[in-house]
């Protein structure tokens, strides 16, 4: 069956999720909502008090793979989506951070990282909880220009913002889908992050605060 989950992105820089080279992927945070989404399910991104985006939504993906760190890290496919830390904000905001070594989690200088670049343990284990990185060749990412859903969509789906994700089933959810289908083109980004311009700062799971970057 397919499912449809829908959440509410608090922070919104590009990094979780990463919209750009043409592939969209959600490979930190969210450690429950990518274990249980599947190939073919949805995952739509909902705009909140924080980013004053209350009923927009922020991006819409369908998950065309669902792999492993090592598999995100070694594949030569998503080589872009690598952080530069001195590179364009769309490189800095790269989401593809974590490979094993001997067992050991390995955590490459980025928004996760501390504000020297070192390891951030805290976001270590919050990201590693679950080991998948969910692509997306077929997506949807408004960032700062998010559209609002028609108030009666989701309504009829029950869908209000609280925290963590809700799912839905396809069947319920499928008004909503073609309304990203029928209105627009997939896999462009229609507007930069709402928090592009702290794309090199940093983020930690410890106390959920950012810091400005080395």
């Amino acid at each position: 069956m397919v499912n449809v989950y829908m959440y509410v992105v608090d922070r919104d820089f590009g990094f979780a999720p990463n919209p750009f080279h043409n592939i969209c992927t959600l490979a930190t945070c969210k450690p429950d909502l990518r274990r249980v989404a599947k190939k073919e399910d949805w995952v739509i991104g909902m705009g909140g008090a924080r980013l004053n985006a209350t009923g927009r939504c922020v991006f819409a993906m369908k998950v065309s793979d669902s792999i492993t760190f090592d598999e995100y890290w070694n594949n030569p496919l998503y080589k872009d989506k690598k952080p530069v830390h001195n590179g364009s904000k769309k490189m800095i905001v790269g989401d593809n951070i974590y490979h094993q070594n001997n067992n050991e989690w390995q955590q490459t200088n980025s928004h996760h990282s501390y504000p020297d670049g070192s390891p951030n343990p805290h976001n270590i284990k919050n990201d590693t909880r679950t080991n998948s990185v969910l692509i997306s060749d077929h997506f949807f990412y408004f960032g700062e220009a998010a559209v609002e859903i028609p108030n009666d969509l989701l309504q009829k789906i029950g869908y209000s913002n609280t925290r963590g994700h809700r799912k839905f089933d396809l069947q319920h959810a499928t008004p909503l889908i073609l309304f990203f289908e029928k209105n627009y083109s997939v896999n462009i980004v229609y507007g930069d992050p709402f928090d592009f311009e702290a794309a090199s700062s940093k983020y930690s799971a410890e106390n959920n605060r950012l810091t400005a970057g080395a």
